[in-house]
């Protein structure tokens, strides 16, 4: 370790080793333009679209940050990241819930009154619902003939 003796003639200071700021924050700005397009992939792969956050860190109008700063907005994203991650794996077990109960309602509608379920809630986009409902009306509900009906999807607008 290299010493410095101080001006005072008093003790000597350690000398620090010199940080090459500019790679430092060129390597931190390549991780964050790397985060920022796993984040946008994550929010889009995900239907119906998931939040992507907002930045927490406040850095009013443009300046350079400095090397603290950047990780900070690296450690941001990275758990920002991990949020939408999350919601998107809790999404699709949803959606992979409900076309279990579609499959069920189809094998025996009986067991399975009223219920209705959407194609928002398996992850498609269009307004296709599939309902079970009773045959024939009050007389199909009080004979036990139970059916899914399907509908055709999105009304025409007139």
């Amino acid at each position: 370790m290299v010493f410095l003796e101080s001006i005072g003639g008093g003790a000597a200071a350690p000398a620090l080793p010199a940080v090459d700021g500019r790679a430092a924050r060129r390597t931190l700005r390549a991780q964050i333009a790397r985060l920022e397009r796993d984040l946008g992939a994550a929010v889009i792969a995900a239907y119906p679209r998931l939040p992507a956050g907002t930045a927490r860190a406040a850095y009013a109008g443009p300046r350079l940050l400095g090397l603290e700063q950047l990780e900070r907005v690296r450690d941001d994203l990275a758990d920002r990241i991990a949020e939408v991650r999350a919601q998107a794996a809790a999404q699709a077990e949803r959606q992979t819930e409900a076309r279990l109960l579609i499959e069920r309602m189809l094998l025996d509608p009986g067991a399975y009154h009223w219920v209705r379920v959407a194609n928002d809630d398996i992850g498609e986009p269009g307004c296709k619902h599939w309902h079970v409902r009773p045959r024939l009306g009050l007389i199909g509900m009080l004979a036990g003939w139970w059916h899914v009906k399907i509908s055709s999807g999105c009304p025409l607008s007139l």
